[in-house]
């Protein structure tokens, strides 16, 4: 009822250029509601942008029949919506310190431990918010490098994303060779195959790296999450600052309750959090470490 009294304002002959002040309020409490992004009234135009698109694609000249066509007509709609959204900005090796974190202390850590009986020989690891899968695929290439099959390592990377348009390019595997600037020259002549004829500029990562990293379309506002807990690293960057403080505390105590004690979790160069009230404590920032008992408050 209350949504058919919030249509009664929207006006489907009126052609627009951007929503109206009551249309971008309703699209933005649809995308909280069904995604968790918070969009201020300053994201109008940037809403606008994301959506014309899809207005032209279903012949539309209106954001209201848009959002009714969402609300009413096509369940499919809300996924390419929330897809449109999305803002996927990624890159390989994005933030070096965390991949040389990795490489210098946290995989000797396990190899020791392996060593001393202390853990198996497997390493699991959760990249929340994978986009076009640079992040997850940068994760398999530094742990394999670190922890070799040869040895008996084995390793598990599960890739997440609410963006299915992003995760079928993450499957998909394939980047531009531009792309690949960053990956360190060893990493990127093992790593990758050269493509020739139709695919000439274009590069593939390997299907030994391939089959270590599993994609799932994932919201990271829902109130649990399908994904292993006892993972010794999450990696969830540049993702909590789309959200309001509340779901980004929620959000946070979630990946700490999938974090195995001693595990990592990795958050973007603009977000930084306050352990107390956590089982987490900042080794530096951006990086926290689950400790093994709560905190007193």
């Amino acid at each position: 009822m209350a949504e058919t009294v919030r249509s009664a304002w929207l006006d489907p002959s009126r052609p627009q250029l951007v929503p109206s002040d009551v249309e971008f309020t309703l699209f933005a409490t649809l995308i909280e509601r069904e995604a968790g992004i918070h969009l201020s009234p300053a994201k109008k135009a940037l809403l606008a942008g994301r959506l014309a698109a899809r207005l032209r694609g279903l012949g539309m000249t209106s954001f209201g029949a848009y959002y009714r066509h969402v609300l009413h007509d096509d369940a499919e709609e809300l996924v390419q919506l929330i897809d449109a959204v999305c803002t996927n900005e990624t890159h390989f090796f994005r933030e070096p310190h965390h991949f040389q974190l990795i490489a210098q202390e946290l995989a000797p850590r396990w190899r020791t431990q392996a060593q001393e009986g202390r853990r198996a020989r497997r390493v699991r690891v959760w990249s929340a918010g994978c986009s076009t899968g640079e992040e997850p695929y940068s994760l398999a290439m530094q742990l394999r490098a670190s922890l070799p099959e040869s040895e008996g390592w084995q390793l598990e990377v599960f890739a997440s994303d609410l963006s299915t348009r992003v995760l079928a390019r993450a499957q998909a595997a394939v980047y531009p060779v531009e792309r690949i600037r960053d990956v360190p020259l060893e990493q990127r002549r093992r790593a990758f195959l050269r493509g020739t004829g139709p695919q000439l500029g274009k590069v593939k990562v390997v299907p030994e790296l391939r089959q270590l990293v599993r994609f799932e379309r994932l919201n990271l506002s829902a109130p649990s999450y399908p994904v292993p807990a006892g993972l010794d690293l999450v990696l969830c960057r540049n993702v909590l600052i789309y959200f309001r403080p509340e779901l980004r505390r929620r959000v946070i105590a979630q990946l700490c309750a999938h974090l195995a004690p001693g595990g990592h979790l990795f958050l973007g160069h603009a977000e930084s959090l306050q352990p107390s009230g956590l089982p987490l404590r900042t080794r530096m920032p951006t990086v926290y470490e689950r400790v093994v008992a709560e905190p007193s408050p």
